[in-house]
């Protein structure tokens, strides 16, 4: 009985080290991320539109769609830095990339109907209804659109890993704040960002490849070609 006592504590003590081994594992991981992730980022995020070197294209990323198709307060913010951008000529084209996987949720569809509401002509606007995330948005801009420099815009809580994505990519790529708010639930944003990270920087080691691909889009050409 005692041995069998014995073989139980050992068993324990043994799962506690494997427990404990891993947890560990995993901070570093998290830890090593985000140190990367800012660290690569650096030198790349602007706050004054005045100081960002021009670019061909802005790249607008895809936020939530309120289910009346308004954006949200965050993805509007974004969608009109890139209007100034394009308005101050700092930009030639706008891409919108964002989430349509489902029939009746299109992050792409609400930003370009706001873009031509704003008098953006519809030829500088491209779409792309394949942005499920970041990295797909910054990997399909490279490898579909063939984009040769960038202005990523969006908020500071993304702006870092953003960049590191576009970096190691290898865009010519430079990244505006879009922070024309404050913001319910910030706290929580910038906690994910710290999850998020860890998924960058794994998606840039492994290589990952996005869901869909697909045809390459000529810049040059009407923006209009990429609505189909």
């Amino acid at each position: 009985m005692r041995s069998i006592i014995e073989n139980i504590k050992n068993i324990i003590k043994k799962a506690g080290k494997l427990i404990f081994s891993l947890f560990l594992f995993i901070l570093f991981i998290i830890i090593w991320s985000n140190y990367i992730v800012n660290k690569e980022s650096g030198g790349l995020i602007y706050q004054d539109i005045n100081q960002i070197p021009n670019a061909q294209v802005v790249l607008i990323l895809g936020a939530s769609v309120k289910p009346n198709k308004e954006m949200s307060d965050i993805f509007r913010d974004r969608v009109d830095t890139a209007i100034k951008l394009y308005e101050n000529k700092k930009v030639l084209k706008i891409i919108i990339s964002g989430d349509h996987g489902k029939k009746y949720y299109d992050e792409v569809e609400a930003a370009k109907k706001y873009l031509l509401e704003k008098g953006i002509p519809p030829d500088d606007i491209f779409l792309d209804h394949a942005g499920f995330d970041t990295y797909d948005s910054l990997y399909r801009a490279k490898y579909i659109f063939d984009v040769k420099s960038i202005i990523v815009v969006t908020q500071n809580f993304h702006l870092p890993r953003a960049m590191f994505i576009a970096k190691k990519l290898g865009h010519n790529a430079y990244g505006l704040s879009a922070d024309l708010h404050s913001y319910s639930g910030a706290e929580k944003m910038f906690i994910r960002e710290i999850f998020a990270d860890v998924k960058a920087y794994l998606d840039i080691l492994l290589d990952e490849k996005p869901q869909f691909l697909g045809p390459k889009i000529n810049l040059n050409e009407s923006g209009l070609k990429s609505w189909e």
